[in-house]
This record gives structure tokens, sequence and C-alpha cells, in this order.
């Protein structure tokens, strides 16, 4: 496998975390699942900057946010696969 586009931790998280520079709307990504060496795909359809996450499923409005085996908080709109997930449609826990 070439270098990974973004990371998850476990199979059942919904969100994965881009791990290259700015993706770029249309663009087909690799996913590196770290706890079984497996890998997945997803076609960007927004610009997501490095560091930001993508959803992998389609997350319905009020939904739970897994990354990295994590719930870290809840969408405040309905995210669609393939979309940036950020500040503008998730409330972290933290917060």
């Amino acid at each position: 496998m070439s270098a990974p586009d973004f990371i998850v931790h476990a199979p059942g998280d919904n969100v994965g975390v881009v791990v290259v520079e700015t993706v770029e709307a249309g663009k087909p990504l690799v996913g590196w699942v770290l706890d079984t060496d497996a890998t997945i795909s997803v076609q960007a359809l927004d610009p997501i900057p490095l560091g930001h996450k993508v959803a992998l499923t389609d997350i319905p409005d009020g939904a739970g946010v897994l990354k990295y085996g994590h719930d870290i908080g809840r969408t405040v709109a309905a995210i669609g696969k393939g979309r940036h997930v950020h500040v503008h449609n998730l409330k972290t826990r933290r917060w």
C-alpha cells in the first residue's frame, strides 16, 4: 500500500483523520485501519485540510462521532459520506 490519505484506528469509527496536505473535493482517498491493517476508500466531497476529519459513512444530525475508537462528540447537522467533519458540523465532547 502506498502512504494513506487518512487514518482510522477501529473498524467502527465513522470518521478518519486526514494525514496528507489539503485534500481537494473529488479526490479518491485511501485510508488505513490501524487495528486491522485493512484499507478503506472514500471519495472526498469537500476540500479537507491536514488533520481534519472525513466522514466514512453518512452520519445523521445528532449522532455520535467515533474517532480512534472513542465517541468525540455529536453532529449538529447531517454529514454525508466523504464530507469534511469539523466545528461547523460537530460539537465535541471537550466543549
